[in-house]
């Protein structure tokens, strides 16, 4: 059973949020435990407007009217069954780039699905994606648990399940901090050289991408082996129907 993993870099610009996510997906792409497929997105280079509260999602089958590179990460979401976030502390959250997709991503999956319920019934399916989250701040406290909260409580809006890594390095989520340096290759420095917090944080990293594929496939093979219960459920038609096109 192929697990297909997105990560995404949610920095604008390349460097530590990177690395720790290229760590994390390398080292599950090692260790050849499952059947997986891995793609990486950048947000440097890209386009992400802020949702105006419009509606024309909900009229337009989940279409935003903005044109920029939503649609595109949209559709990647969509399709993995993980997401791993690497964001970098921006104010104590994520950056606003990051913020404006995932606005604009509840909206306009309110209108994708709006024919599989009655009229009227604001919801939506059981997306049951995997989502773990990585962050690194410039500084040790700056941050970086409100960022990771953010995240899990859009996992939990998503109707996706939120993972961490393992105890102690990870509570939850994976967190690291570039020692008060502003260079955007600070961590991958800093890891060559041994230090000890970098290194806990490329590991949190790693075990969180590891527990975030082992889940998914715990999640895969109980909904293919109750698919006969659960499609009596139209919350559960997308993620039935998505496991079937596997």
């Amino acid at each position: 059973m192929e697990i297909k993993i997105l990560g995404i870099s949610g920095s604008p610009r390349k460097g530590n949020s990177e690395f720790l996510l290229t760590k994390g997906l390398d080292y599950v792409a090692n260790l050849n435990d499952f059947d997986v497929k891995i793609e990486k997105y950048l947000f440097r280079g890209k386009e992400f407007k802020p949702c105006m509260g419009c509606g024309y999602c909900g009229k337009n089958g989940g279409k935003c009217i903005h044109n920029d590179d939503f649609a595109g990460l949209k559709s990647k979401w969509m399709q993995a069954d993980v997401i791993i976030y690497s964001v970098p502390v921006y104010h104590m959250s994520m950056p606003g780039q990051v913020k404006c997709f995932i606005d604009r991503l509840g909206n306009s999956l309110f209108g994708t699905y709006k024919n599989l319920f009655d009229s009227g019934e604001d919801t939506l399916p059981r997306l049951m994606k995997v989502i773990g989250s990585i962050t690194q701040g410039i500084h040790l406290f700056s941050g970086q648990e409100h960022t990771l909260t953010d995240l899990i409580n859009h996992a939990l809006l998503m109707q996706s399940i939120p993972v961490v890594g393992d105890m102690w390095e990870s509570y939850i989520g994976a967190a690291g901090w570039t020692n008060n340096k502003i260079n955007r290759n600070a961590m991958e420095k800093d890891f060559k050289k041994g230090n000890f917090d970098t290194r806990v944080a490329v590991e949190a990293s790693e075990k969180l991408v590891k527990r975030a594929v082992e889940m998914a496939a715990i999640i895969k093979s109980g909904l293919k082996k109750h698919k006969k219960q659960l499609i009596k459920d139209s919350h559960y038609i997308p993620v039935l129907n998505k496991i079937k096109d596997d």
